[in-house]
This record gives C-alpha cells, structure tokens and sequence, in this order.
C-alpha cells in the first residue's frame, strides 16, 4: 500500500507541460529556506526524459546547483535536445526560477543493448531493521531542521547504520564514511522512470554529509551547500525496495567535500553510482545550519 507521503511525492514529480519542452514543477508546503536539491535533480530529469523516446533508457545525469531554489514559486524547466542518435539521445535541462538558472542537468540516454557486464561486491552490512531512523538523529544533533526535513523527506524510510565516528569499522584507508538503507514508503506503479525520478529525489538526502564523519564537526552548525551532483545508473531496480547507500568522502579541501555512493540491491546488485561535491565550512556564528543538502 502507497502512504499518502509516496503519493504526494509521486504528484510533486508529475510537471505540467506548458509548451514543448518546457515544463512547470510544483512546490511541497516546507519551512525550509531553500529548496531540497533532490527535488529539483528529480524533477529536471522528468522533464529531460520526456522528450525522449520510452526506449531509451536513462543512464547518466550530471548537474550543478547555481542559486538556491525559492519555496514560493514554481520552477519552470526548459529542455534543449542535444542530440538524437542511433543508440544515445542527450538533453540539457535548465531550471529557472525569477527569471534566472538556478540549476543545470545534462541527461544522456542509450537505447539498451548487451555487453561485457561486472561490479563490485557489496559490504557486508546489517539489515535495514537494525538501522536508526535518519532523522530522529538529526533531531538528536541539534539539527534545527529536523522536524522541517522530516515532514519534507516523510516518503522516505531511511536507516541509518553507521558512519566512520561511531557504528562502522575503522577504515584507515577511507576515513570517512557512511552507509544506510534506503527505500520509498509505500509500494509503487511499474514505470521504471518513476523509480529512477524517486532514486535521483533520495540520493541527495545524506551524500554530502558524509564528507564531515572524518573530521569533529556537525552538520547542524556547519553551512552546507550542493555544487554538483552526477548519477549513473547501471542496472534497473525499485526505489520502493530497501536499497543500500554505501558512502564515502576520498577528499576535502578549500571549503570543499567530495563524496561518492555505491547503491546496491539487497541481493548485492550494483544499480548505480553517485557522486556530488558541496560547501562544507564551518559557521562562525555556530547556529545551526541549512541542513544536509543545498
């Protein structure tokens, strides 16, 4: 059974089309004072893949966060076809907000076809049932936004198993690290661009965050921002199945974190990669701080 959570988030991502390839996005009631980055990832690539014939598959998104996204406003998207091939279809998204790019997503699709096929093996991990809920410890960090993110994130039930500070091994190799599971409350339809819209609006929840669990900082008083976010998607699979999100951060430097996900089936199935770079810089004022993504 969907929750009323799934459903509303599967209405968030259904645009309106108002003219050719251009699109209008709705808005979630939030208290939040910027748009959550998943959100509008997701919704460029709605409207990226609709002008795209349904066989081709998407494999490859590539973005980066211009200016925050305002709550008050729709967000139109405007979609410029790159190129039509025999195998692979690329689009460029713009997402524009008061008449100006507040995101950028480059989208490429290929029509399917057999290959040379391997993947790396999944950590072994506890199960989804032995995790914590990601928001209850949010709230438990003094994260002023929990109660916000968590109305905002309701169709999701993400649990949490560790990072590199307390629940998971030490890893002298990979200092910082982070893993949990990861699925979409509520069962839903077949369309498997439906679950990719999903996936691409959950895998933003925590990846930056883990750029901070090598170092004696705290999301809630640390000021954190998207730059970029790429995904690649290499096998199909259900957002509305437990997923694991094994994270980590192989740098930071400058006001920077890098950070990386490998997101596996339960069977151990490697079904996509993530990556994405933001501002991580401690706030002066020591307030808390936007939350864990831009």
């Amino acid at each position: 059974m969907t929750s009323s959570a799934a459903q509303e988030l599967v209405g968030l991502l259904d645009l309106e089309t108002i003219d050719k390839d251009l699109f209008r996005g709705s808005q979630p009631d939030s208290a939040r004072a910027r748009v959550y980055g998943g959100q509008v990832a997701a919704q460029a690539m709605i409207a990226g893949a609709r002008t795209v014939e349904p066989d081709y598959a998407l494999h490859s998104l590539h973005s980066y966060f211009l200016l925050p996204g305002d709550y008050q406003v729709p967000i139109i998207y405007d979609v410029e076809r790159i190129r039509d091939g025999r195998s692979f279809n690329t689009r460029r998204v713009v997402a524009r907000q008061h008449g100006r790019p507040i995101y950028y997503q480059t989208l490429n699709f290929q029509r399917p076809e057999e290959g040379y096929s391997h993947q790396d093996a999944m950590p072994a991990v506890g199960t989804p049932e032995e995790g914590f809920d990601l928001v209850d410890l949010m709230r438990a960090r003094g994260n002023e936004e929990a109660d916000a993110l968590g109305k905002e994130w309701a169709a999701l039930d993400v649990r949490y198993l560790g990072n590199s500070r307390t629940g998971l091994p030490k890893d002298p190799d990979h200092p910082a690290q982070a893993r949990m599971w990861i699925r979409i409350n509520g069962e839903m339809g077949d369309d498997p661009l439906e679950h990719l819209a999903l996936f691409t609006y959950a895998s933003d929840v925590s990846l930056l965050g883990v750029s901070l669990t090598a170092h004696d900082a705290n999301p809630a008083t640390t000021q954190m921002a998207s730059l970029d976010h790429t995904i690649w998607f290499h096998r199909p699979f259900r957002a509305d199945e437990w997923w694991l999100y094994d994270q980590w951060s192989p740098s930071a430097s400058g006001g920077r974190g890098l950070s990386l996900g490998r997101v596996f089936q339960q069977d151990g199935t490697l079904v996509a990669t993530v990556a994405q770079e933001g501002l991580i810089r401690p706030r002066r004022d020591k307030t808390a701080g936007p939350g864990l993504s831009a």
